[in-house]
């Protein structure tokens, strides 16, 4: 699957291509944040031990500190006595050869057939946000032709604010989600990407390398 495009990847160049290859030339690990979430997200739909998850947390995260444990009971608070779907499989790696790319589920269950994405943003006041339906639509994909499951949507979980939302891709998610397959493929064969026009560089860790725009190859090398 070297040859295939991380589904992350894809989500960020539908952002911004020029972000994307701005962050192939640095190392990247897990966000605290999701970490964070991740952990408290394994153990939704059972009772749990807010304290045996924190030591979990602590073990994947030994430099957690207020932030993080703030952000977990924040989790712990919105999440807890709320029914939670149980699923049967955790961190499944799928791929759709059909399209290039690859991703691994948060959860998944055969049976049902359905499948969960983790996010560590808070929900929306309705839906989804306008990347998990992208990114929805990309694992849809691959758990249907990695796994032959039939999905038509798939599940969303905003753990920091204890909600969980069903997705259905619309025709718009798939030409966005096919758009940044193209972008993100370009990348990484090495092209340069141009800015788009109307890029979120304010949240963006490279808004003072490459804003207002580079104007020399140099900038970004």
């Amino acid at each position: 699957m070297d040859d295939l495009t991380g589904i992350a990847a894809v989500i960020t160049a539908r952002f911004c291509p020029l972000r994307l290859y701005l962050d192939r030339q640095e190392k990247h690990e897990e966000p605290p944040r999701y970490a964070v979430c991740k952990q408290v997200s394994y153990h939704l739909g059972a009772p749990f031990e807010p304290d045996a998850v924190w030591k979990e947390v602590c073990t994947v995260l030994p430099y957690a500190g207020e932030e993080e444990r703030a952000l977990f009971e924040q989790c712990v608070t919105n999440c807890q006595g709320k029914e939670w779907p149980r699923f049967s499989d955790h961190d499944v790696p799928v791929a759709s050869a059909a399209h290039g790319i690859r991703g691994t589920v948060d959860k998944i269950d055969p049976a049902l057939p359905a499948f969960a994405l983790t996010r560590a943003s808070e929900a929306p006041q309705a839906g989804v946000w306008g990347a998990d339906r992208v990114r929805v639509a990309g694992f849809i994909a691959c758990v249907r032709e990695s796994l032959g499951l039939e999905v038509s949507g798939g599940w969303v979980e905003y753990v920091p604010s204890g909600v969980l939302r069903f997705c259905t891709p619309g025709p718009r998610d798939r030409r966005v989600m096919l758009r940044a397959v193209d972008a993100a493929k370009k990348v990484e064969e090495g092209q340069i990407p141009r800015k788009p026009l109307n890029p979120p560089c304010a949240r963006c860790p490279h808004e003072e390398r490459c804003a207002p725009g580079p104007r020399r190859l140099s900038d970004l090398l």
